[in-house]
């Protein structure tokens, strides 16, 4: 059977999980699943017991008759103590499910926090991420409880066996032979729904995205106006059909042989049957021992197709726990372990960063996103990055935030190359908007200070940063101001337009004020022309004795860097300030007039 050692490679890692979710509760687990299977044996002896007092007193044993109350009393008692172990069990079993589903839900929370960019813009990384969130609430549990299944059926067979020996050392023999092919199957058809449920994971995805374009509030204004709805619905109904179809082709194979299977158990409990009851008949064996004889038969077959299919279970339950460990298993340090300590720049001084001939390409692709890049940057001075889409501007910034590695060369900060820094120092140091900045489904006062965690609760901190970066007339006029819950996502949310969310983010960038190098890009995109020049006005004031790096198409903006790098292809094409790289009349001088002509028309 195609990957049958996954069931025993898993087992030791969720049986861990399972006792760290719950030591209590896995101990209250495992007592109560023995003495849950101690009791069926317990009670069909005592039915055995009934059945053969009854026939006694019925041929005038006068003391079969009190003896008759006490059975069946102590029937009551055991089916009482199986009812009670069941909802014991039940409760258990909800416990350790919630317990263990918060306890991976946090786990793989903790292994999302710990993967860097390049993971998330691996799809290979991002399936196994969606398989592990899949199917965390449900399979470790799963896993663990049909373990102590085989445990209990196991036990309840065990004694079962001793009573079926008694009276047909047969039996035992046809029970475990119509059995066995019942298993065979279930292990094949399970390994068959894991790969269907695997491969399908790139799809899902997809058909999870098709659904999102058509129920979030950034999507309806093009969704209503292009009249996306029936193509981006016949998609979703297409993928959907395909699904259904693989699952219904599965689910009828199941069935079919579920059917076949039991229809041959079905058939050697009635040879059985027929069997001891004639014996019955012969007098050969007592009613009480017919009863009982086939009342264990039968439960006994159960017990042991039931141990059968949850090692099936177990099988099919392993296979999606590789998905789980493949992802909490990613290596996230993507270097050999370090000798030295890191190292860090006093933060005293103002630095310098400087590019030595960095190159750089994204894994998996062949082009380089960036090339032969050199520039240094000393502290004060603003450099504004321009050029076409695709140019590596937005790269550039990733390297400096050490979300990615250079391919080739090196970025020395304050002396220091950046591979050689803590990487939580080096970003404490850098303030940054972004062009795709987040919208904060959080109140204002919590959508700047995310800026800096620290300072989360320093109100007045928070207050002068949304003054700098302009956010303080957008929060006057807010009905519950810094307190205004933003976003259309919980009760009570305002949504805001995209100039004024823009304006959040560039607060949020302002939180940090000791920050040594400041990233703004497209930070004017969504706001307006009076506004871009208060802002550039603030910004310049507050960078005065830091390195600002500045991505932008307008050249209002751009034009105030003391140096402008153009980009294209990956390479610095032309390096200077707006007046040298204008005079040079070359690929910034085309990109300006062309700007120019547009606003003059």
């Amino acid at each position: 059977m195609k990957n049958a050692g996954s069931l025993f490679k898993q087992l030791p890692g969720t049986f861990h999980l399972f006792w760290q979710a719950s030591p209590r509760l896995a101990v209250g687990l495992g007592a109560l699943t023995l003495v849950a299977a101690l009791l069926p044996a317990s009670i069909a002896w005592v039915g055995k017991l009934i059945v053969d007092t009854v026939v006694a007193a019925s041929r005038g044993d006068a003391a079969a008759h009190g003896r008759v109350w006490g059975l069946v009393a102590l029937e009551f008692a055991l089916m009482v103590g199986s009812a009670v172990m069941d909802r014991a069990l039940n409760l258990t079993r909800e416990l350790l499910r919630a317990n263990l589903g918060n306890l991976l839900s946090e786990r793989i929370l903790q292994k999302a926090l710990e993967l860097e960019l390049r993971h998330f813009e691996d799809s290979d990384t991002y399936d196994k991420m969606q398989n592990a969130r899949r199917e965390a609430n449900s399979r470790p549990l799963s896993l663990v409880m049909q373990a102590f299944s085989i445990v209990r059926n196991l036990i309840t067979l065990s004694t079962y066996a001793v009573l079926l020996v008694s009276l047909s050392p047969w039996s035992v023999g046809v029970l475990v032979a119509a059995s066995i092919p019942a298993f065979i199957a279930e292990a094949r058809l399970a390994a068959e729904g894991f790969r269907l449920y695997s491969w399908r994971a790139p799809e899902g995805r997809k058909l999870n995205y098709l659904e999102w374009i058509l129920t979030r509030d950034s999507h309806v204004k093009e969704v209503k106006l292009f009249g996306l709805g029936p193509l981006v619905l016949g998609r979703y109904r297409t993928l959907f059909q395909k699904f259904f179809d693989e699952d219904r082709a599965l689910s009828v194979k199941r069935m079919a042989w579920g059917l076949g299977l039991g229809l041959l158990s079905l058939g050697a409990f009635y040879g059985c049957y027929l069997f001891v009851a004639g014996r019955a008949a012969a007098g050969g064996i007592t009613v009480g021992d017919m009863v009982l004889y086939l009342s264990v038969f039968r439960q006994g077959q159960a017990s042991f197709q039931g141990i059968l299919t949850s090692v099936g279970s177990m099988y099919e339950d392993a296979l999606f726990m590789t998905n789980l460990f493949a992802f909490l298993d990613i290596p996230t340090g993507g270097e050999a372990p370090r000798v030295l300590p890191p190292v860090s720049p006093p933060r005293a001084r103002r630095n310098a960063i400087e590019l030595k001939d960095v190159s750089f390409r994204y894994p998996g692709k062949d082009a380089w996103a960036l090339r032969d890049v050199s520039l240094k940057l000393e502290p004060g001075q603003k450099l504004a990055l321009v050029g076409e889409n695709g140019a590596g501007k937005s790269t550039l910034v990733k390297l400096l935030l050490r979300l990615y590695e250079p391919t080739q060369g090196d970025i020395v900060y304050g002396g220091v190359n950046l591979k050689d820094m803590d990487v939580e120092d080096l970003r404490t140091r850098f303030g940054a908007v972004f062009q795709d900045f987040v919208r904060y489904q959080f109140n204002v006062a919590e959508n700047i200070g995310l800026g800096h965690v620290p300072a989360l609760e320093d109100r007045n901190r928070i207050v002068r940063a949304a003054e700098q970066g302009g956010a303080n007339t957008v929060i006057a006029g807010l009905p519950g101001q810094y307190e205004t819950m933003l976003g259309g996502w919980f009760e009570k949310g305002q949504e805001l337009s995209a100039g004024q969310w823009q304006k959040l983010a560039v607060a949020r960038a302002f939180m940090r004020e000791d920050a040594e190098v400041l990233i703004l890009d497209e930070p004017t995109a969504s706001i307006d022309a009076e506004a871009e020049h208060a802002l550039f006005e603030r910004f310049q004031a507050l960078a005065a004795d830091r390195i600002a790096i500045v991505i932008s198409h307008r050249f209002s903006t751009v034009r105030m860097a003391d140096q402008i790098a153009v980009l294209h292809n990956g390479r610095v094409d032309e390096l200077g300030s707006h007046d040298e790289l204008m005079a040079r009349n070359g690929r910034y001088a085309h990109l300006f007039h062309l700007q120019a002509r547009g606003y003059r028309d």
